[in-house]
C-alpha cells in the first residue's frame, strides 16, 4: 500500500475473521489494499443489534449498549470502494462514521478509525425494536445465523426489510 491513501476501518460483524464476509478483507490483503492491525475494542459503549437476516447492525449511539470488540484494518482507497459497495453506503444501509477504538490486549492509547454503522434513517428505531439490548461482540452463534446476499430469497430488499422490520409492532 506504498503511496496509497489508506483509512483505518474498525470491524465488528460479518467482516470480521471467521464471519461470511470476511473473504473481502482477505481479498484486499492479498492485493495489498488492507492490512490487519489486529482485535480492538470501542473506547465508547455502542449498541450492537442483530437485524433481519442475521445481519450486524452497529448503531451511533455512544454511551449505549456495551464497548464492541472488533479487528481494526488500515484499508487503501480502491479497498474502501470495495468496501462501502458491499455495506451499501451509497443507498442508505450503512454509513462510515468516525469512532475511537484501542487495542483489546493493552488498552492504552486511543486510535481514531471509522465503523460502519447502521443507517440514520433506521439506526435508533432498530436499537429500541431490538429492546435496548446489545451485543459486546458479534461471535460464533450470531455469525451462523447471517445469510448471505446470494442465500436470501430472489428478489430480496434488505433495506425494505429493515424497515418492515422497524415499523411493525
Amino acid at each position: 500500500m506504498a503511496g496509497a491513501t489508506q483509512t483505518l476501518i474498525f470491524t465488528y460483524g460479518t467482516l470480521k475473521q471467521g464471519h461470511g464476509n470476511h473473504y473481502l478483507m482477505e481479498d484486499l490483503i492479498r492485493q495489498n489494499e488492507a492490512i490487519f492491525l489486529g482485535a480492538h475494542v470501542t473506547h465508547q459503549p455502542h449498541p450492537l443489534v442483530i437485524g433481519p437476516h442475521g445481519i450486524p447492525y452497529f448503531i451511533n449511539l455512544p454511551g449505549y449498549g456495551h464497548r464492541v470488540k472488533g479487528e481494526l484494518y488500515t484499508v487503501s482507497t480502491r479497498g474502501l470502494v470495495r468496501l462501502d459497495e458491499l455495506e451499501g453506503t451509497s443507498i442508505g444501509h450503512y454509513e462510515r462514521l468516525p469512532i475511537q477504538v484501542y487495542e483489546e490486549e493493552k488498552g492504552d492509547d486511543l486510535v481514531a478509525t471509522e465503523a460502519y454503522f447502521a443507517h440514520r434513517s433506521f439506526g435508533e428505531r432498530l436499537w429500541e425494536k431490538k429492546g435496548k439490548v446489545g451485543l459486546i461482540e458479534f461471535g460464533e452463534k450470531e455469525g451462523k445465523e447471517y445469510v448471505g446476499k446470494e442465500d436470501r430469497p430472489d428478489g430480496c430488499d434488505f433495506l425494505h426489510d429493515i424497515t418492515s422490520f422497524v415499523n411493525n409492532p
